[in-house]
């Protein structure tokens, strides 16, 4: 399931590496063309994106790797790393269109509208496709490269809309306006996922999670008294992990292999394939809560 899960992610970031780089070219060309700052500024971008993808399929390799007596949970976290990378290089070329976007407002310049519209037209199916790829994904690494891309196929929009106007109304202002707008946007949905892959490598409770609604559905499994030292993470934002004591009854204990089947069944039903679990009586409940609630 892994090494099927890690193949799906090499080829979606394979497509995404080869139409960003191909496109990149286009880009450069096309922006010298019709003297569109805005496609320009979107090729230094996309160029940005391609280091991140290639960096992030390099990563997803590495990441294939078994587990190891140095790495026992194996490589799977070296894409966060490669999430990361991409989320900064997205930032750092948002904030450059910023800056070339905010200028030209003050003084527009003449550009190439028919052009601009091929242009559009043809970076929104290509990126679109890159976008279809990454979206049907999981890991925190394709969730932050899809933002790449659809930050790629809004640009292209908001290029397309942009070459309309000022094909019909010869307002060129309206390129840097819609511009801004977008890069504004896609800002934003950059750091809700560098909000998420800094909780994944913070080992927080992954957002899908209830760790409260856990808790209560484990407690009603015949012969659990309680369960307490819970802790819930994820490896790479698609791998859940979960550790815990559980205190049962002294008759569980006698046979606990049944209870520790239907702990996990439970544990799979809200999406945690690795568990460990350690069985406890009441009279050797350890930790604080059993204090309080046990003796």
């Amino acid at each position: 399931m892994h090494q099927h899960n890690h193949n799906n992610r090499e080829k979606n970031i394979k497509t995404a590496v080869f139409l960003n780089v191909f496109f990149t070219i286009i880009e450069i060309v096309g922006g010298l063309w019709t003297n569109s700052l805005a496609i320009l500024s979107d090729a230094l971008h996309d160029f940005g994106d391609s280091i991140a993808l290639i960096v992030s399929l390099v990563a997803e390799k590495k990441a294939k790797k078994p587990a190891d007596t140095k790495r026992t949970y194996g490589y799977q976290r070296l894409s966060l790393f490669s999430a990361i990378f991409a989320g900064v290089v997205l930032l750092a070329g948002s904030l450059f269109i910023l800056s070339e976007a905010i200028p030209r407002l003050l003084n527009p310049e003449h550009t190439n509208a028919p052009g601009m519209i091929g242009l559009a037209i043809l970076g929104i199916v290509i990126n679109g496709l890159g976008v279809w790829r990454l979206k049907r994904g999981q890991s925190q690494n394709e969730k932050v490269l899809s933002w790449h891309l659809l930050e790629d196929v809004l640009g292209w929009v908001v290029i397309l809309i942009g070459g309309i106007i000022i094909l019909f109304w010869d307002n060129h202002i309206i390129d840097p306006i819609m511009t801004v707008g977008f890069t504004a946007f896609v800002l934003w949905g950059v750091a809700r996922n560098i909000k998420g892959t800094f909780n994944i490598f913070m080992q927080g409770v992954p957002e899908h999670i209830d760790i409260e609604a856990l808790k209560h559905s484990l407690q009603k499994i015949k012969g659990v008294m309680g369960i307490h030292d819970i802790h819930v993470w994820s490896l790479e934002g698609e791998t859940d992990i979960f550790t815990g004591h559980v205190v049962v009854e002294k008759q569980v204990l006698e046979n606990p292999d049944n209870t520790k089947k239907k702990i996990k069944q439970e544990l799979a039903n809200h999406h945690i394939e690795h568990s460990t679990i350690e069985l406890e009586s009441e009279e050797f409940c350890s930790g604080i809560e059993c204090e309080n609630d046990y003796h």
